[in-house]
């Protein structure tokens, strides 16, 4: 990176399918001390279980991210006037047989946009790829607002502890996530085993089961997550897999019965004005999607995550941007 930096915004008038595909249009950046919020890519799914090709999200998302605006029709944010944004580009790896090592260089990554007071807002890759990025942000443990269809809190799987399956269980061991500030919303799915909903209980995070979600609707559990997350920082991390697969067939462990797009808009409106310190949006699996449906609606998902995090830099820091 250079000592020279472009607007951080998009150049909206430019036909769609012209330029780099950079997540929304936005410019790569050039110098991290220049930029507020960097998007980034994490094109891996080795901790996958099942359905490879999340390692193709990243690519996908940004080309459909073309078709996102930059103002906000419902809230009437704008992120690109309340902050400098960029795509960071991917993380490179070099030992993506390795989960470990993988991890490693995902928090070393993510580490050198922190030290420049970069917020991250990252597209996966497996759920796995949480993991990291909160070791290199939780400088103390932090809230966490978790819209997925599964807890993500199981332990081993066939002889892994990182597996995609288990990043809020290890997470909560290491005391990078405060459980009294934790809820996850939109689970559902048969298991074989209850180990992952009990062991987040036992924990003390707050599980909405969709069935709830449903009879109590959106706005209620908007309230209550802003009431246990309170002015915490908090992280948000949104599996696209807590969205039905009839809308988002794309993805390694689809659920039926679960969010409608218009659902998982309003939650995440919702809950602004919060103390955000990062987002993600993963499980985008492009080999399992149906004309791109699902790497729209990844995008349209990271963008609403923009603009709540755009808001909450500029309120901390309302003399950057």
């Amino acid at each position: 990176m250079t000592d020279s930096f472009s607007s951080s915004t998009p150049d909206m008038f430019a036909p769609r399918y012209s330029e780099l595909a950079t997540f929304m249009r936005a410019p790569v950046a050039s110098d991290l001390r220049q930029i507020d919020i960097g998007m980034l890519g994490i094109p891996y799914d080795g901790a996958l279980t099942n359905r490879p090709g999340a390692r193709h999200g990243p690519r996908e998302v940004r080309n459909q991210s073309s078709l996102m605006r930059t103002i906000n029709h419902a809230t009437r944010v704008n992120p690109y006037e309340l902050c400098r944004i960029a795509d960071v580009g991917d993380v490179r790896f070099r030992s993506v047989f390795d989960i470990e090592e993988t991890h490693r260089e995902i928090t070393e990554f993510v580490s050198a946009l922190a030290r420049h007071a970069v917020i991250p807002l990252s597209c996966g890759g497996d759920h796995s790829v949480t993991l990291p990025i909160l070791r290199a942000i939780a400088s103390q443990p932090v809230a966490l607002i978790h819209v997925d269809a599964h807890t993500d809190t199981w332990d081993c799987f066939q002889g892994s502890k990182f597996n995609h399956g288990a990043p809020f269980r290890r997470a909560h061991e290491e005391g990078l996530i405060d459980p009294e500030k934790t809820i996850q919303i939109g689970i559902r799915g048969a298991q074989n085993d209850s180990e992952g909903w009990d062991y987040s209980e036992q924990a003390g995070m707050r599980v909405v089961f969709v069935e709830e979600l449903r009879e109590r609707g959106i706005n209620s559990v908007v309230e209550e997550t802003c009431a246990i997350v309170g002015v915490s920082p908090v992280y948000f991390s949104f599996d696209i897999d807590s969205i039905d697969p009839a809308f988002a067939p794309g993805t390694g462990t689809p659920e039926i019965a679960g969010l409608a797009t218009h659902e998982a808009l309003a939650l995440i409106r919702g809950v602004r004005g919060l103390n955000y310190v990062g987002a993600d949006m993963v499980e985008v699996s492009p080999p399992f999607d149906v004309g791109g449906l699902t790497s729209l609606t990844g995008a349209s998902v990271m963008y609403e995550l923009l603009c709540i995090l755009a808001e909450a830099v500029s309120q901390r820091r309302p003399h950057r941007c």
